[in-house]
């Protein structure tokens, strides 16, 4: 017997001990006596630099790809278009929207193929996504060593190649967390980083409501009846993987602008995966999800690991287990949210 497509839970039992369970997080710190204002602080910027490649994967959701496992193609452009910013020596929020802007048309384009290369490979949408994802960057690790980039402070020493890291303290780094920003109690809120990703939550939001936002969600639903209606769910299909693609360019901006730096070679080979968990954290399935979802799962799941690790390492001081404690936390987590996939209501 047939069941109902359900919309999927933003706040469902799962959700609820989350919370619990990071709130008790948050009493033990202040029993330990640790600064509680600081680690909230680190959770919110956590939390701005993870939102928006959570938000990524809500197109490819709705259009019936499913989750985006090849999210890296658009961090890859993101990047590419911000050591083109470090060459010319661009700083502050210039700098900034500069690195963007050079990101769109790569990562548009980028999109289109990735999108026709699904549209062919049908039903092995996720598959397909984790291997173009680990064969684009090794890829890219070549491409990287041979870019005619010159200035100093991005190739090697050796005087050919881009360094695997490139600092951006000179050029724009937490130039968006610090806009704006203001202390409350001690904790410090990165105004400008949250700005942006509200905006660009609403502009997803107000796009899911529009006419072609809900001829994507109805082609992604049932693509037989979408077909009847006139909807060409291939190019549907498509536009997800372009809007997907260029969230992914846009975020890695704004994340590289809170760390301080662009991470380059393998760096980026693992970033989708915490997406992937945070949006089904919050509640959202294969199939189902929305912004609520979204920002749900990237404060639950990004607060739970800021929050958790600094005080298993203060349980267990002057001990290596921390640091196993650490993978365990992070990659338990992760293993927890993907056992969710199935689309039930968690």
């Amino acid at each position: 017997m047939k069941t109902k497509n359900r919309k999927p839970s933003i706040l469902g039992i799962s959700q609820i001990i989350m919370i619990l369970f990071l709130l008790g997080l948050l009493v033990l710190s202040s029993a330990l006596q640790m600064d509680t204002a600081t680690l909230i602080s680190d959770s919110l910027v956590r939390i701005g630099m993870q939102a928006i490649f959570v938000l990524a994967m809500l197109p490819t959701i709705q259009s019936g790809i499913g989750l985006n496992f090849g999210l890296p193609l658009g961090i890859l452009c993101g990047l590419l278009g911000g050591l083109i910013t470090v060459e010319y020596n661009m700083t502050g929020l210039g700098g900034l929207f500069t690195a963007i802007l050079i990101s769109l048309p790569l990562s548009a384009g980028a999109g289109i193929l990735y999108g026709w290369v699904l549209n062919h490979m049908r039903g092995s949408e996720m598959m397909v996504g984790n291997y173009l994802n680990f064969s684009i960057i090794s890829l890219m690790c070549i491409g990287w060593m041979i870019l005619p980039f010159t200035n100093k402070n991005i190739i090697w020493a050796m005087g050919s190649g881009v360094r695997s890291t490139i600092t951006l303290e000179s050029s724009y780094e937490h130039v968006l967390d610090r806009l704006l920003s203001f202390g409350f109690a001690g904790i410090t809120i990165p105004t400008g980083t949250f700005l942006a990703i509200a905006l660009l939550c609403i502009v997803m939001f107000l796009f899911l409501r529009s006419k072609l936002g809900t001829m994507m969600r109805c082609s992604g639903e049932n693509a037989v009846f979408g077909a009847s209606l006139g909807i060409n769910n291939n190019r549907m299909r498509i536009l997800s993987a372009v809007i997907s693609t260029v969230l992914g360019a846009v975020g890695i901006i704004i994340y590289s602008q809170s760390y301080g730096f662009y991470q380059l070679y393998t760096a980026p080979q693992m970033m989708a995966y915490p997406a992937i968990a945070a949006v089904l954290i919050g509640g959202a399935t294969t199939r189902k999800a929305s912004i609520g979802n979204v920002i749900l799962g990237v404060v639950l799941y990004q607060s739970l690991l800021t929050i958790a690790l600094p005080i298993a390492s203060e349980l267990l001081e002057n001990s290596s287990l921390s640091e196993i404690l650490r993978t365990i936390v992070s990659n338990g987590i992760i293993l927890y949210a993907l056992t969710k996939m199935v689309g039930r209501k968690v």
